[in-house]
């Protein structure tokens, strides 16, 4: 009978500290998804941004960036173009992902991309694949596009069309010159701001991060299937999920935006 008390008070014990175990995760879990859905980024933040074609500005919800989407570093697309004599560069074979040079015919052009991005980003219900063409910007104002080459095909083939810095122009349009865009780590961005650095946003308001975080190279498989995760950074102290750049496909967004896009337009 003593044994058998015994036996019942164990278990009430275990079943209340399991209890109270699970109590504390899961109001842990909400209070991360709480601070996930209440974020609002300032501008200061978007203003990072630096190289837009009118100023960046907040209205109804979202923030507003203009770019004509021309890099502020050299490249050798910039040959036959208004900018040649300025920035105009060979290619200098000092692209690791690059493993045979293959100049493309476009070159690069101005254009007028109005990214409308909303600054309390959320995750959202369901996940809206990204779609070819700009799907976020970088802070010198050139689009992101995603992890495929035209048609839908791997970038595999396509990489050794990357300039030095790690991007390409497309295809004109209209008889135009083509819009240089970056589908992987911009080497302009995190060689001067550091490959931990804030470096961009995707469409549904989440920011991009660096290949690099305390230290340590990051690889698609740290990171969830959007390719990002939630914590704080040195721009949100108070935690945020972001994604992140890395070397291995698909570099920069998985299976599409983790939270709902706002939209661009060109």
């Amino acid at each position: 009978m003593t044994k058998m008390i015994k036996n019942t008070i164990l278990q009430t014990c275990v079943f209340v500290v399991a209890a109270f175990l699970f109590l504390g995760c899961d109001s842990n879990d909400d209070d991360v998804q709480d601070n996930e859905l209440d974020i609002a980024i300032p501008l200061n933040i978007y203003q990072k941004i630096y190289k837009t074609t009118s100023d960046i500005y907040i209205e109804n919800g979202f923030v507003y960036i203009n770019t004509d989407g021309v890099p502020d570093h050299k490249s050798p697309y910039f040959l036959d173009t208004q900018w040649e004599s300025e920035k105009y560069a060979p290619y200098d074979g000092s692209n690791p992902f690059v493993t045979n040079f293959n100049f493309n015919p476009n070159r690069i052009s101005a254009g007028n991309i109005r990214f409308k991005i909303p600054i309390n980003p959320k995750k959202s219900s369901t996940t809206t694949p990204t779609s070819m063409g700009p799907i976020g910007v970088s802070l010198n104002g050139v689009p992101f596009y995603n992890q495929y080459a035209g048609g839908g095909a791997p970038l595999s083939n396509e990489i050794n069309s990357f300039d030095q810095y790690n991007g390409h122009p497309a295809p004109g349009r209209n008889g135009g010159g083509g819009r240089y865009h970056y589908h992987m780590e911009p080497f302009w961005l995190t060689e001067n701001y550091g490959k931990d650095a804030l470096i961009g946003f995707l469409l549904d308001g989440f920011p991009i991060y660096g290949p690099e975080e305390n230290g340590a190279e990051l690889n698609s498989s740290d990171l969830d299937s959007h390719h990002g995760h939630s914590h704080p950074t040195s721009d949100f102290p108070s935690g945020i999920y972001h994604y992140h750049l890395t070397s291995d496909a698909p570099y920069l967004n998985g299976v599409g935006y983790f939270g709902a896009p706002g939209t661009v337009s060109e």
